[in-house]
């Protein structure tokens, strides 16, 4: 689905590379964890992903595609979703209105939205209860549940997420990463996690080690250091 060739990333001000000759490929039914040291780019090689930044030099590939070559806002608005550490939830509307606000954008008719939002609040265990409540009256857990359904609704399949669990507790961490490996074994996502978390790390299928010397794989699982 998504293949990474010889990625290099310089910023404009800087005189040194951020990532360096990255190559890396994903597919979809799979959650991979990219981990790596602050510092290391692994935040910039998700935006160039995303379709955010350009890299310096080398491609990005998505179904064959170079994502230079193709139109950017139709790709971030119906091939891509990211999730953030920050649940970016919007304090006026309620759940179900934030989870269906990206469809009714896009023109899908009101009833047909609020219909699909609720199978993905479905999805990420957010019950009808909840639905009428505003970002406030929801625990942190609860709003990045309802921000990982908001990201499903454009239909993308492929998942990008910058430190989900960064401001969850143990508990809420755990339901958080068991919806992304159900997304990615049984909804048919290809989601991309960059983590500092081991236990993101150990609940993926895949886990890269971002670093000076570039990007490698490191193992699967539970045999994979915490940094």
């Amino acid at each position: 689905m998504l293949k990474i060739e010889n990625v290099y990333y310089r910023y404009k001000t800087g005189s040194v590379d951020v990532l360096k000759d990255i190559s890396a490929s994903f597919e979809t039914g799979q959650l991979y964890s990219i981990m790596g040291p602050s510092g290391m780019g692994k935040t910039t090689l998700l935006s160039i992903i995303a379709g955010l930044d350009r890299p310096t030099h080398g491609a990005v590939y998505i179904d064959g595609d170079n994502l230079m070559s193709i139109d950017l806002n139709e790709y971030r608005r119906t091939k891509v979703a990211m999730i953030f550490q920050q649940f970016h939830l919007f304090p006026l509307l309620t759940t179900l209105e934030n989870t269906s606000y990206l469809m009714e954008s896009n023109g899908i008719k009101r009833e047909e939205a609020e219909a699909r939002a609720k199978e993905l609040l479905e999805i990420v265990g957010i019950g009808e209860d909840k639905h009428k409540r505003y970002p406030a009256n929801l625990s942190g857990g609860e709003q990045q549940r309802v921000a990982i359904a908001r990201a499903l609704s454009n239909g993308a399949k492929l998942i990008l997420a910058d430190e989900p669990t960064g401001n969850l507790d143990e508990e809420n961490s755990e339901a958080v990463i068991g919806i992304l490996k159900n997304l990615a074994h049984n909804e048919g996502y290809c989601v991309i996690v960059v983590t500092h978390n081991p236990d993101v790390a150990a609940a993926s299928d895949v886990v890269f080690k971002l670093s000076y010397g570039g990007i490698k794989q490191v193992g699967d699982g539970p045999s994979v250091p915490d940094r």
